[in-house]
């Protein structure tokens, strides 16, 4: 019941969260009787502030319409590549007519981004993939909200997200031959485990893996999520966040982790840091401080937007990543799309180098749990293996922001080009076929 208390509510605020903005933008108008009246600007900046609160968030654009490489303006394309129920994978395409500048897009390197799927949407990575389409072909995932997936689509596990990530992999090998992997904090554990099952049938691996600020060893420096994962049951878990999805939505009946619940747990860390800027938001807003405002807006248009997640592969993350820790013991199988239960073994990554990337200041990820990647991948050579520590980084701050663009992108893009085929190979026939102005 919970689920449809929380939408009828929502359902109950949303005109008066409209009849706020309306009132906001009545009273911030000097021009309009009501802005002419003595604290029309704070009575301006009260209205705004309960809209903030009180409106719906939907998934963000990524926005992302050009890109400089270097020094030269460069057009991107959004497409779908490939669209599966509960995800897809999203490119983008770079044009140019400039002959130069075309002949660098062609032989950068191809590289997969695997987004969180932990409430929130892929574009919270919208830094990232904007930063590296200055020198990479990009792709990521797109995680779906589950309850727009209707129940005629199946479940969603863990091993389906695992599945996922090696078809998308295979993909870009054949496109382009092979391809590099980024994973962002939850993925690092389907990632590996994705690359280690593919390495053990024979299969070729991505190029280089790069994870950051994910919880490969989650008993490493535990955090609060780690902490509540492991003061609380599985039982506990199924009992108390798992809802169905309200009929009004396409994924009606669905088992899920609301959306909503996630967003209440996120502000629970850090209250204060929350009220604080909300406060911050009024301020500005009295002042007209135009630029801080719009600092805030966009950071909670953002943060505030968040999806429902299947509820099995919810569970089984919780249970194999922070209860059980299947994978750094070496008990965790997997199910294929055929049916068969297979043994993820890291020792067996031979020829993809692997870089980690942790924050100093990381709090949902501690230190030295992506670390601990490099004790699994035995069979990777030590000389192929590198790890960075961000000084004065937070969760966040590795992805996105100041030090991602001037501290880890830098390291990532020279580890990448590193390993990267010889520029000739990156002329495939596949891509003969494109457009000449397009890469």
């Amino acid at each position: 019941m919970l689920y449809q208390i929380y939408e009828a509510q929502r359902s109950l605020i949303e005109p008066f969260a409209d009849m706020a903005d309306a009132a906001a933008k009545l009273y911030g108008n000097p021009h309009t009787p009501m802005g002419m009246m003595p604290m029309a600007q704070r009575m301006a900046a009260s209205f705004a502030l309960f809209h903030r609160l009180g409106k719906d968030y939907e998934k963000p654009e990524f926005g992302i319409r050009g890109v400089d490489v270097e020094g030269v303006h460069v057009a991107i394309d959004e497409r779908v590549e490939v669209d599966k129920p509960f995800c897809q994978l999203r490119r983008f395409k770079r044009f140019s007519d400039d002959p130069a500048t075309l002949e660098k897009l062609k032989v950068q390197p191809p590289v997969l981004i695997v987004a969180p799927l932990s409430g929130h949407y892929a574009t919270l990575l919208r830094d990232t993939v904007r930063t590296m389409l200055e020198g990479h072909k990009v792709y990521i995932t797109d995680w779906k909200n589950a309850r727009l997936v209707p129940l005629s689509e199946g479940e969603f596990h863990l091993d389906d997200y695992i599945n996922y990530v090696q078809e998308f992999i295979r993909y870009l090998q054949g496109v382009y031959g092979n391809c590099h992997v980024v994973s962002v904090c939850q993925p690092t554990v389907p990632v590996l485990a994705a690359v280690s099952l593919m390495a053990s049938r024979g299969e070729t691996t991505p190029l280089t893996m790069t994870m950051m600020g994910g919880p490969i060893d989650a008993r490493k420096s535990p955090t609060s999520v780690n902490n509540l994962a492991t003061t609380r049951s599985f039982d506990w878990f199924e009992n108390n966040v798992i809802y169905r999805v309200p009929p009004k939505f396409p994924g009606a009946g669905r088992r899920v982790y609301p959306g909503f619940l996630q967003h209440t747990g996120f502000v629970a860390m850090n209250p204060d840091r929350h009220a604080t800027s909300h406060w911050d938001y009024f301020r500005d807003l009295v002042k007209g401080d135009d630029a801080s405002t719009e600092a805030h807006r966009k950071f909670y248009d953002e943060y505030n937007a968040v999806l429902d997640m299947d509820a099995d592969y919810y569970l089984e993350t919780i249970k194999t990543v922070f209860q059980d820790f299947n994978l750094v013991h070496g008990t965790w199988d997997v199910r294929s799309p055929g049916g068969e239960l297979e043994r993820v073994r890291p020792q067996d990554i031979t020829t993809t180098a692997l870089l980690t990337v942790e924050g100093e200041l990381d709090d949902i990820s501690g230190a030295g749990q992506t670390e601990a990647a490099h004790d699994l991948c035995t069979g990777i050579v030590r000389k192929e293996q590198r790890h960075f520590d961000v000084p004065g980084a937070g969760h966040y701050g590795i992805f996105s922001g100041r030090r991602w663009r001037q501290q880890v992108y830098p390291r990532v893009k020279d580890f990448i080009l590193e390993h990267a085929p010889a520029r000739a190979a990156a002329a495939r026939p596949a891509l003969a076929a494109e457009a000449q102005e397009t890469s």
